[in-house]
């Protein structure tokens, strides 16, 4: 039983702490491979400060603890509060779905005019912050998935977006099920149904070369960097590090290797350096600094949902 709340609060801890290492290494180059960053380091925030990816998750938990199965209205709403609360950072296609929000649209309403208008958008928006939903339904494959597509097509309705949210959060229910990492992935590829074309750069990605991986944005680099590096380290430091050293965008590749990493290897395998600076706020202009021992409170509430 310790060893399984290990691995909840891993979880949950570990995509904040991801998405701090590389908050400073955001839209910057690939750091050399011999001389990585391995410590919290200040950058447009202070040092180990987590970022919109993080915060975004917390308002998808708040609202799972709140209401379950999930309720992408009120999930919205949470957006737009959090967004209406000058954050630091919002991804320019969240700010889009959530201008039109603000408008008076309906989550499904902006949901069409997305699918309409952008229909190639394919940001790593959401796969930032789905691993709430895999804690709150871990015992319940069906209702994660149902629950993770829901959380999903509020802002990125894209098929590769929907692909990578089942992905993760079936490699993170199979961690907290026990599963070894490597021969989770393999059932998570066939769970997600990918495009051929991301599973094939999914399938090629261990094999890859660090100076052949862009992680961008675009959800197929961000999963591919991510299936990179759980496929050539043993650790959750060593994940971790190799991919926020690529840059670009590496606090959200940095959130979801962070998320998946910490359900499988565990929150007692974070290095105590990162965990000790780990701070944020919730909503940003909250007065409350959140920390550990809070994240591990919420991922705790979020794994009692599969009690009701």
């Amino acid at each position: 039983m310790n060893n399984f709340f290990d691995r909840v609060y891993g979880c949950a801890v570990g995509a904040a702490v991801g998405d701090a290492l590389g908050m400073p290494l955001e839209f910057g180059p690939p750091q050399p491979d011999n001389n990585p960053v391995t410590e919290m380091k200040a950058g447009r925030l202070p040092a180990g400060t987590f970022t919109d990816d993080t915060e975004m998750a917390l308002a998808v938990a708040t609202s799972l603890i709140q209401s379950n199965p999930i309720d992408p209205h009120d999930v919205a709403q949470r957006f737009l509060v959090w967004a209406e609360s000058n954050p630091p950072d919002i991804g320019i296609q969240t700010r889009l779905v959530l201008d039109k929000i603000k408008q008076g649209k309906t989550w499904l309403e902006t949901k069409q005019w997305m699918l309409k208008t952008r229909p190639d958008a394919a940001g790593n928006g959401s796969a930032m912050r789905c691993w709430p939903v895999a804690l709150a339904h871990w015992q319940n494959w069906s209702q994660n998935k149902h629950d993770t597509i829901l959380q999903n097509e509020i802002t990125h309705p894209h098929p590769d977006c929907i692909s990578a949210c089942i992905f993760i959060n079936h490699l993170i229910s199979n961690a907290l099920l026990g599963s070894e990492l490597l021969a989770s992935i393999p059932s998570a590829y066939n769970e997600a149904a990918f495009s051929n074309e991301f599973l094939q750069r999914l399938m090629q990605a261990p094999s890859k070369t660090r100076n052949q991986l862009a992680n961008s944005g675009w959800v197929q680099h961000s999963l591919e960097s991510v299936v990179w590096s759980l496929s050539n380290t043993n650790s959750f430091k060593d994940a971790v590090i190799q991919v926020v050293n690529l840059g670009n965008d590496a606090d959200t590749a940095g959130a979801i290797i962070g998320a998946i990493a910490g359900a499988f290897y565990g929150l007692s395998t974070i290095p105590n350096s990162w965990l000790n600076q780990l701070q944020g706020f919730y909503p940003p202009n909250d007065p409350m600094r959140w920390n550990v021992e809070q994240i591990k409170d919420i991922a705790k509430k979020l794994m009692q949902q599969n009690l009701l």
